[in-house]
């Protein structure tokens, strides 16, 4: 049976949702795919459920062509496991808690390493079971601090998630490659273009890890490319370190007054017109600046360091964030957010607007600036600042800023921290040529966790020499409900969306226009034809709807073709109308039914 307009649980609307902000948002609530019912949180209605799931079977058939195997878990589970691997904590304010009536701790999975580990270790124990790749297609759950962009950042989304277990690192390799390549073919088979680049494991753990990362303009990452073939989230970039320089004959740092120099642009102003150079001008990138931050960590509790950055640079909290956790000796990844009034107010050596490198583990900077300076904070510096180069820096005096001031010899700090913005132009850290930054949309995320769960689990088989062995893991994730909106974003015009054969709700939308019988008669019949050729048809049979609102409609729902029957029929014609290109022509009624399956045929 063909899907009906007439009885569809489906009302479009004319006007754009007040809160969507993304073109995919609009039109998937327009269009009736789906609706609010919480921030961060939708209703999948009829037709965005066969979307949905046409997604998860594509995804299902490659899966299952590696050899992976599916299972579901429960979205609801006890605390242990994450308590024993540490994300209990670790996840913060983004982890949903509940206790049940006999005060017992629980959780909304966000992810489930914990509870595949388990599982294998339930049922295997040796290497002649392995390797072994199981998956999911689950709900997960993220209580995200701004959830937006309707399908894009959600509360609860939904994710395939699978996991290798292998005896060694060669096995882990090799279910890494045939993930990888499954994943290549999943997104090709979606009609949705991605960029494999590398990345940072994050709060996950583990070594090599890749993003499938979807180029688009509402992207929240950032990624960059090089002509050479590198390409990298920004996260996973590194710096091109300067080589040090010899600083032996360098003059002695010297302090200046600098009135009313707050800020990087008015510094060099001032320093141009106190101690203009020979050479050039003094420039943004010869100051140093000192930037306070908080790290939010477990509990609440706000640290504060101090990042040194070039001053032609502004810090990249994400960047940051990937790395600092390690530094700060802290569990998870802390979140990060510029120092506010009342965290500078507990470190009175710091001067905003003047402030330069004060304490040190090693003392040197204390030498410098004296015991008054001192404010007993970590700091740290990005890869450019290396031993020898001389900066334009604040003297942690109100009105003052040192010049010359030698690193290594008048300064040191407590590590080196990716910590800047990555611009188009850097040098690839691979040599491979000048950076270009794109945005993109991340739509899956590989991982070779290694030993970290199954370490903390006790997940060991016996190896052929009868030795107990740490399994070894890898792990795969894609976002479903993620990929029904960057398909959403990928193929829409001013009209509506225009949906990839491989995901339309429906092959072709048969729209009946006009009052007479014989129309509505001719659409039911050849509404029956194609069906029995297997077809899946979207049928406009609505009585007292102008055709106008029909046309409206059906450019508003995407089908990739479009059947008019209306006054055509007259002459023995109907008209097809490819959604994605607009291409349009009439065609014989009587030869329709083949003409439609060769076309639709050609866009599979």
């Amino acid at each position: 049976m063909p899907l009906r307009m007439s009885t569809l649980f489906l009302r479009t609307l004319r006007d754009d949702p007040a809160e969507a902000e993304v073109a995919s948002h609009k039109l998937l609530v327009r269009a009736g795919y789906i609706r609010r019912a919480a921030p961060g949180i939708y209703t999948w209605l009829p037709l965005g459920l066969r979307v949905k799931n046409k997604v998860e079977q594509i995804v299902r058939e490659e899966m299952n062509a590696i050899g992976g195997q599916e299972v579901l878990f429960p979205a609801l589970l006890p605390r242990e496991p994450y308590e024993t691997t540490g994300r209990w904590d670790d996840y913060g304010d983004n982890l949903f808690r509940l206790r049940d009536r006999k005060d017992a701790d629980y959780l909304l999975a966000p992810t489930h390493e914990e509870m595949f580990t388990l599982l294998v270790k339930d049922h295997y124990s040796s290497y002649k079971d392995l390797p072994a790749y199981l998956y999911q297609i689950q709900t997960k759950y993220r209580d995200e601090a701004r959830p937006r962009a309707g399908l894009l950042r959600m509360r609860e989304f939904i994710m395939k998630d699978s996991y290798s277990f292998t005896v060694d690192e060669a096995g882990l390799d090799e279910a890494y490659a045939a993930h990888r390549s499954a994943y290549l073919k999943i997104f090709a088979r979606l009609g949705l273009e991605v960029v494999p680049v590398q990345a940072t494991a994050g709060a996950m753990g583990g070594s090599q890890s890749e993003e499938f990362l979807h180029p688009s303009p509402v992207g929240e990452d950032t990624f960059v490319e090089s002509a050479g073939g590198f390409r990298a989230n920004v996260e996973a970039v590194t710096t091109v370190v300067p080589e040090p320089l010899d600083y032996t004959n360098a003059p002695a740092a010297e302090v200046k007054d600098t009135p009313d120099s707050t800020t990087i642009a008015t510094l060099v102003d001032v320093s141009n017109q106190l101690l203009p150079r020979e050479d050039r001008a003094w420039e943004a990138a010869d100051t140093l600046k000192c930037v306070v931050l908080t790290a939010v960590v477990d509990g609440g509790e706000r640290r504060q360091f101090v990042v040194g950055v070039p001053g032609d640079r502004d810090v990249d909290l994400k960047r940051l964030e990937a790395s600092v956790a390690q530094l700060l000796q802290v569990n998870g990844e802390p979140t990060l957010e510029p120092a506010t009034e009342e965290d500078l107010r507990k470190h009175p050596g710091l001067v905003k607007g003047y402030i330069g490198p004060t304490d040190f583990s090693s003392g040197t900077a204390r030498a410098f600036f004296g015991e008054e300076s001192q404010t007993g904070l970590p700091f740290f510096v990005d890869p450019r600042i290396v031993a020898g180069t001389a900066w334009i820096t604040g003297a942690n005096s109100a009105q003052q800023h040192v010049f010359g001031l030698v690193a290594e010899r008048d300064f040191t700090w407590d590590g080196v921290v990716e910590a800047t913005e990555v611009r188009d132009g850097d040098p690839a850290p691979d040599g491979s040529g000048p950076l270009q930054t794109r945005r993109g949309m991340e739509m899956g995320h590989i991982f070779q966790l290694g030993r970290k769960y199954a370490e903390a689990l006790d997940l060991k088989v016996l190896d052929e020499n009868g030795k107990q062995v740490v399994v070894t893991m890898g792990s795969y994730g894609i976002g479903v409900t993620r990929a029904v909106a960057a398909l959403a974003e990928a193929h829409h015009d001013e009209h509506g969306l225009a949906w990839p054969i491989a995901v339309a709700p429906a092959e072709v939308h048969i729209v009946a226009t006009g009052k007479g019988d014989e129309i509505l008669a001719a659409a039911e019949k050849l509404s029956s034809e194609l069906e029995s050729r297997g077809l899946e048809v979207l049928l406009d049979d609505r009585k007292k709807v102008s055709a106008g609102v029909k046309f409206s409609d059906s450019e508003l729902l995407g089908v990739p073709l479009t059947v008019v029957v209306g006054r055509g029929l007259a002459d023995g014609e109907v008209e097809l109308k490819v959604r994605a290109t607009g291409e349009r022509r009439n065609v014989d009624v009587a030869d329709a039914a083949e003409i439609i399956d060769d076309q639709l045929r050609s866009l599979r």
